[in-house]
């Protein structure tokens, strides 16, 4: 399949998914982007368009991390402490058109297990 099909069908995939999921205060929308290198998570509050809290590999904070499956389970967990932290306990989880195996699946359980609610 060409490049440029490929990258249309993520973002109409992308687009399709996020009609359907809004965060809010209460609840923010958890999202999660994956590149060849790194790994990128916002809590983001869509009623006021403003990013509550955001964790990534790229941070001083999570060392050394490779947007592989283990890396995904350490952010994961860097993710539930940083949303505890901002008072964040339930997250509407939004995988941004990936499907949910491997990366996002080592990630979305690592956060369940310190203490948020997806």
């Amino acid at each position: 399949m060409r490049t440029d099909k490929k990258r249309d069908l993520m973002k109409r995939r992308r687009w399709r998914i996020r009609k359907k999921i809004v965060g809010t205060v209460e609840r923010p929308r958890m999202s999660v982007r994956f590149t060849h290198k790194n790994i990128y998570v916002q809590f983001i509050d869509d009623d006021a368009g403003n990013t509550l809290a955001s964790v990534s590999t790229r941070a001083k904070a999570s060392g050394s991390l490779s947007a592989n499956a283990t890396g995904a389970g350490e952010i994961g967990k860097l993710a539930g402490e940083v949303a505890k932290a901002a008072g964040i306990t339930t997250a509407v989880f939004d995988r941004s058109g990936a499907r949910f195996h491997g990366k996002v699946k080592a990630l979305a359980d690592a956060a369940r297990e310190a203490g948020l609610t997806l």
